[in-house]
């Protein structure tokens, strides 16, 4: 799939070279071929072709999770980080109580 995406941009950059170096030819006019012509259809094609791959990543990650939380894992951690969460930094200003 990457080598017809790779040919494809390198078609529109030459042709993109080519209106450039053209007598009537803008390099506004290569810009905007090489973007209509090459990124966009490009990314579409590479987008449309990665959703299976996608997909059964979603799945299977789905399935770990859920094989982990049906093994009697009650305890899950999105964040295991060994920072505080909220903690004072040195240097901050102590909290102020209000006067009763």
């Amino acid at each position: 799939m990457y080598i017809i995406a790779i040919a494809w941009i390198y078609v529109t950059l030459m042709m993109s070279v080519a209106e450039a170096n053209n007598s009537n030819g803008t390099v506004l006019g290569a810009i905007v071929t090489f973007i209509l012509y090459g990124i966009l259809p490009t990314a579409l094609m590479v987008y449309l072709m990665g959703a299976p791959q996608r997909n059964k990543a979603r799945k299977a990650k789905e399935a770990a999770w859920a094989q982990g939380q049906s093994a009697g894992s009650t305890s899950v951690q999105p964040d295991a980080s060994s920072h505080a969460t909220g903690g004072a930094e040195l240097g901050s200003v102590a909290p102020v109580r209000e006067k009763e």
